[in-house]
């Protein structure tokens, strides 16, 4: 792989497959490309390649190949593990998926929706919208995130519990393959059982094995009838209680359950514009329930209604108010959203994407609570997340007055307090948001060395060369 800057002889060839418009080289044009969300890495690129068409994609991985040149493909930049980030004083270039943002075809009576791999994850939700269906991934990223990164983290969000992961909600891709090779598998169909299923190793490979340019999404049936409700709630147990009444009741039709402390709350309402408690009474936990049903308003409605009087009838529920208007919905699910950046105005946040069996929540949120109060008196926990499929998003504010660098610099020792309780509980130390740079080594160290060593083997197939997003997923060499 190319370590030092590439020639200038070498820049040339770059910049003739998508001309000079379309090939940064500028410092300052450089620097949204190379800097995550977080801000915890930044990394170094002699160029950005602005491909618009997947043939010129082929050429540049043909061409990176041949000259071992490193490519970082990058979606939105929405990533929280610095998996689209070029690495520091290194020579990746950096292919930015931007232009290529075409939706292809929609097929309302198939149900699918095939796209270019940059379109905004905004756009796919509104052409299926305007097609009288509905694309559900929804994410708080989702007017910049772009399906190619969705797809290479295999991203959640807040309906994994009724329409699964984005690996669910794809049929097929099309792959540009280190070597300049495109796989067209761009297939339509809900049964294929001809051989190995090539598309579950490019999602959520990070982009460590090929280039994915387009793909098939599933799209479905708008509800009919949508309600959406906030309930306050005594602990963390009377939550997991109620979402079981949920499942109960609802089946199919529950489509999320999301967990969230007081003091998130707090943190919403204090530093988002426009986001204000719904309810008059203080609760020490929230639940925001969402249901959907596909026959009538009238029975979402009845759904809502019968579960919140069997939560306050069993002592679980302590108030709640039902969205009466989309507006109201809304609302409260910006209320959610907006709980991870509303933690930025509190000083240094560490976070933890992590997942436990959803049973198992109460007992590992009470045992990570205490490890890290032990570790660090003061800390501000501020854990959230989807309560219907076990992802928890367990993040830490700095105690109040504290030295943000001094207590981001323990970044590491509260991921090895919190982790370790994750595995204790036989969880993963990334629910939704990847490995990337991040939690690479982590990775190493939790997984089963034979895991680690089939990792590198599916990689040597698809990279001999290495030249995929180096020091991704896997450490290089």
């Amino acid at each position: 792989m190319t370590t030092t800057l590439p020639s200038p002889e070498l820049i040339a060839s770059f910049i003739d497959i998508v001309g000079s418009a379309n090939a940064l080289t500028n410092p300052a044009d450089l620097v949204p490309y190379l800097i995550e969300s977080r801000g915890l890495y930044k990394g170094t690129t002699p160029m950005v390649l602005r491909p618009g068409s997947v043939e010129e994609v082929s050429r540049i991985m043909k061409l990176a190949t041949a000259t071992r040149a490193a490519i970082v493909p990058q979606g939105g930049n929405t990533g929280h593990v610095a998996g689209q980030i070029p690495r520091e004083g290194k020579a990746d270039i950096v292919l930015s998926l931007q232009r290529l943002n075409r939706i292809r075809d929609i097929d309302p009576v198939g149900n699918v929706i095939v796209a270019d791999a940059g379109c905004i994850l905004a756009d796919i939700q509104k052409a299926a919208d305007d097609n009288d269906r509905l694309f559900p991934l929804s994410l708080g990223s989702e007017g910049s995130a772009r399906i190619g990164g969705n797809l290479s983290t295999n991203a959640g969000g807040t309906a994994v519990l009724a329409y699964g992961n984005m690996r669910q909600l794809c049929l097929g891709l099309e792959v540009v393959l280190p070597t300049g090779e495109i796989w067209d598998g761009l297939r339509r169909l809900k049964k294929d059982n001809t051989g190995y299923d090539l598309r579950d190793l490019f999602i959520g490979a990070e982009g460590t094995l090929g280039v994915i340019t387009g793909a098939v999404l599933k799209m479905f049936p708008k509800p009919l009838g949508h309600q959406v409700a906030f309930a306050g709630v005594g602990s963390v147990e009377h939550a997991l209680t109620l979402f079981d009444k949920a499942s109960s009741l609802c089946g199919t039709a529950l489509t999320g359950f999301e967990l969230m402390p007081r003091l998130g709350v707090q943190f919403t309402t204090k530093h988002i514009p426009g986001v204000r408690d719904p309810m008059e009474t203080v609760h020490s936990w929230y639940a925001l329930i969402d249901i959907s049903t596909s026959d009538s308003a009238e029975s979402a409605e009845r759904m809502m209604h019968e579960l919140l009087e069997q939560g306050i009838v069993a002592g679980l529920v302590e108030n709640a108010v039902i969205a009466t208007s989309e507006e109201q919905r809304k609302a409260l699910w910006h209320m959610r959203e907006s709980m991870s950046p509303a933690q930025k105005p509190e000083g240094g946040s560490i976070k933890h994407d992590v997942s436990v069996p959803v049973s198992s929540i109460p007992a590992f949120m009470k045992e990570a609570d205490a490890a890290v109060m032990r570790a660090m008196p003061g800390a501000r926990i501020c854990s959230f997340g989807h309560m219907g499929d076990g992802n928890i998003h367990y993040n830490i504010s700095q105690p109040a007055g504290a030295d943000k660098q001094a207590f981001l610099d323990r970044w590491r020792e509260m991921n090895a307090i919190v982790h370790g309780i994750v595995l204790k509980y036989n969880g993963s130390i990334s629910a939704e948001h990847g490995i990337g740079q991040l939690k690479r080594d982590e990775l190493a160290a939790v997984r089963p060395e034979i895991e680690i060593e089939l990792m590198r083997r599916i990689k040597h197939a698809f990279d001999p060369a290495g030249i995929m997003n180096p020091d991704k997923v896997l450490r290089a060499g």
